[in-house]
């Protein structure tokens, strides 16, 4: 079974580079090409591609915008993002709104159609580097909490449901200092509420 590909780049060389790499394997049939997404639902409606290789950087309609275009109305179709640099942010507001993966485009052309193969199998393909990153970016390591260790305490046990009082006995001081920690809390996280303290923790710190 063929899959079927639509290159997004602004370069008409990386994109005759991409389809000279891609017609090496006989599965893969490259069906359409484009320089940017301002058209990205007529394209999608006009070629049915299985995947969808797109650039990040593009004029005029970018692929974060374009991703977004097609995974609203399309969200079968598997979007696989590439882009020149390593840019964190970038990622995940791509995986965020979908994308299957994410490949630098200095990559090794054998990595490249490895990519493809596993996004096209229901997996994800990221570049190692990048993988370490969003799982960074998803699980924040503890050491980075802005919270001091007794506020991380104060704040664990607010978030298993203790009352002010329970925690205050629980940690063997006073109602009063547990309000003092609970007040620090909110102003390191910039909050204002101990139910956005909870969700930070179980988000931040669980």
């Amino acid at each position: 079974m063929s899959i079927r590909i639509f290159i997004y780049d602004d370069s008409i060389e990386r994109r005759d580079s991409l389809k000279a790499l891609l017609s090496l394997n006989d599965d893969i049939i490259v069906v359409g090409e484009a320089s940017n997404c301002k058209n990205a639902i007529a394209d999608v409606e006009a070629f049915y591609p299985d995947l969808v290789l797109m650039d990040i950087n593009m004029p005029e309609v970018d692929g974060l915008e374009g991703l977004k275009l097609i995974k609203s109305k399309y969200p079968q179709i598997k979007v696989l993002m590439q882009t020149a640099y390593d840019d964190s942010e970038k990622i995940f507001t791509s995986i965020k709104n979908g994308a299957s993966g994410y490949i630098l485009k200095n990559d090794k052309p054998q990595r490249i159609l490895q990519a493809i193969e596993e996004v096209n199998e229901g997996g994800a393909a990221m570049n190692p580097a990048i993988a370490q990153k969003v799982l960074d970016y998803f699980k924040p390591n503890k050491n980075k909490s802005p919270l001091s260790p007794k506020e991380n305490d104060v704040l664990s046990l607010l978030a298993e449901g203790l009352s002010y009082k329970m925690v205050a006995d629980k940690l063997g001081v006073s109602y009063t200092t547990i309000n003092t920690h609970t007040k620090r809390i909110y102003e390191k996280l910039h909050i204002s509420s101990l139910g956005e303290a909870i969700a930070y923790y179980y988000k931040n710190l669980k």
